[in-house]
């Protein structure tokens, strides 16, 4: 942005579940702090002392998912410069300037003085039918894991005599209540997609990938969904949390290289299964994943590397509006052609 720091006071905005607090003003002076209630009666209240406030006002806060949105899309409706911060840059700010406790009020602080002294990446909401399919997906991921919980619940309670039956009704019971909730969703989640176009297309791109069945494509497709389109695919491998994190020093020190994990953490859950299958059923990616090990990488380590060229794939596929071709992400040698389809890579 072409404005200066100095054309700008700081605003760092802390949101629990039930308040909002704000530290604002110029950052070498002491902020001028309030407290306002997390409702949509408390947000008007915010919005109405920011724009009261004497000079233009930048506002710095973290993703902390369903409990900072509606103040988010708030400050953007009201015109007023925003940046969603990832926590962990905020956390590293925070120890960067010797602080040590951790309190809201604090938090706030930290968030306005990172606000005054980073570089300020401006927030841009994703569109309606974005927000409805992430709140929906992130959703029925919850149900999935409860689900699976609940079934390895059943799977122990039926290996135990010493149990009552009625403890494994009761989670038979759990089961199907969360397979019909997970259902439900996932028929509401589609109709999202199918009642925006742009969503359509890009969902049946993701079907046209091996590996990618309906659920992981919605998931995927939800995460996706939140990025500005200005976004180049770098950005999008640092948003997944899979861009590489290198640590040396001097001659002695020289750690493996690991991901960064500093990114979506659901988005990253929603590639991994698709490719765990691509490795064992798309040629390409199999092959690909193989030359990595035969490099004396670890199966982690490439099957990471796999779903990182998944998201430069999507991306591609997105950008062009083409369905996945393996071949322009890994060109299979002839020795490679003839590899049986399914061979084991675990």
């Amino acid at each position: 942005m072409n404005n200066t720091f100095s054309d700008f006071d700081a605003c760092g905005i802390e949101v629990s579940a039930r308040t909002v607090l704000v530290a604002l003003g110029a950052a070498e002076r002491p902020a001028s702090r309030r407290e306002f209630a997390n409702t949509a009666e408390g947000h008007r209240a915010l919005l109405g002392w920011l724009k009261r406030w004497k000079r233009p006002v930048r506002v710095v806060m973290e993703a902390t998912g369903l409990y900072g949105l509606d103040v988010a899309l708030g400050l953007d409706q009201a015109g007023i410069l925003l940046m969603v911060a990832n926590p962990r840059a905020a956390r590293h700010f925070a120890q960067a300037i010797m602080q040590r406790s951790k309190t809201d009020r604090i938090d706030a602080e930290v968030l306005r003085q990172f606000a005054a002294r980073m570089p300020f990446v401006a927030w841009h909401p994703p569109s309606a039918a974005a927000l409805k399919l992430m709140a929906v997906a992130r959703r029925l991921e919850a149900l999935t894991e409860m689900l699976a919980a609940e079934k390895n619940r059943r799977h122990a309670a039926s290996l135990s005599e010493a149990l009552p039956a009625v403890v494994r009704r009761d989670v038979q019971r759990s089961i199907q209540t969360q397979q019909r909730a997970i259902e439900r969703l996932t028929r509401a989640a589609q109709e999202f997609v199918a009642a925006d176009p742009e969503l359509a297309r890009r969902y049946q791109l993701l079907l046209s990938i091996p590996g990618f069945a309906a659920a992981s494509a919605l998931h995927t497709l939800a995460e996706l969904a939140l990025l500005p389109p200005a976004m180049d695919v770098r950005q999008w491998v640092a948003y997944a949390g899979l861009d590489p994190r290198h640590h040396t020093s001097g001659s002695s020190v020289e750690k493996k290289p690991r991901i960064s994990k500093a990114g979506n953490k659901h988005l990253r859950r929603a590639l991994y299964m698709p490719a765990l299958v691509a490795i064992v059923h798309q040629p390409h990616l199999r092959a690909f994943y193989q030359h990595l090990l035969a490099r004396g990488k670890a199966k982690m380590q490439a099957l990471v590397a796999v779903m990182r060229k998944l998201l430069h794939a999507i991306f591609g596929m997105f950008k062009h509006q083409q369905t996945f071709h393996g071949n322009k992400l890994y060109r299979l040698s002839p020795v490679e052609q003839a590899l049986p389809l399914a061979q084991e890579v675990a």
